[in-house]
């Protein structure tokens, strides 16, 4: 009986040490940010008259890494200054996550840059980040018919010129 009673106090003790690690191990939430632009110049890159679009909306989609299947898909919008923020949850370190353009709301700026139209972000809890903010490269569209200004701009940038 004395031994009953004894082991009681030691099974509580050990049901409130699981529960205290099941709280220490918290899931994480991931925060992703980035911007959407208009490529004006049609230069391939953002330069000093780049325009920022709001309401360009995109996705956030993590893939299994051996599967290629969409595990996660979560949507976004951009705001005012061409800034989308998307939270997601859990780790995700057996799936390569990209940040995707779906759709732009300009009509002269909805053609997809290829080379910018995705933009890979890692999210996985034991990466060696210690914030959950995870920045993605700026995604792009491309204006129909270049800015005026554009020919003169680019040549400041002295883009072939190797002297």
């Amino acid at each position: 009986m004395a031994r009953r009673l004894l082991l009681l106090p030691v099974f509580a003790a050990l049901c409130l040490a699981v529960a205290g690690i099941a709280r220490a191990v918290s899931t994480p939430e991931f925060i992703v940010t980035g911007r959407v632009y208009c490529d004006t110049c049609r230069a391939g890159f953002e330069t000093s008259a780049t325009e920022y679009i709001e309401g360009a909306k995109v996705r956030l989609e993590c893939k299994h890494f051996d599967s290629g299947a969409v595990e996660h898909s979560v949507d976004g919008v951009t705001d005012k200054t061409g800034t989308y923020s998307i939270k997601l949850e859990d780790n995700h370190e057996e799936e390569i996550c990209e940040v995707v353009l779906v759709e732009s709301p300009v009509a002269d700026c909805s053609e997809v840059d290829a080379a910018r139209s995705r933009a890979r972000v890692l999210l996985a809890q034991d990466s060696g980040l210690a914030s959950p903010l995870r920045y993605a490269n700026p995604l792009g569209y491309l204006k129909t018919t270049p800015l005026h200004i554009c020919g003169a701009l680019l040549k400041k940038y002295a883009l072939g010129d190797d002297k």
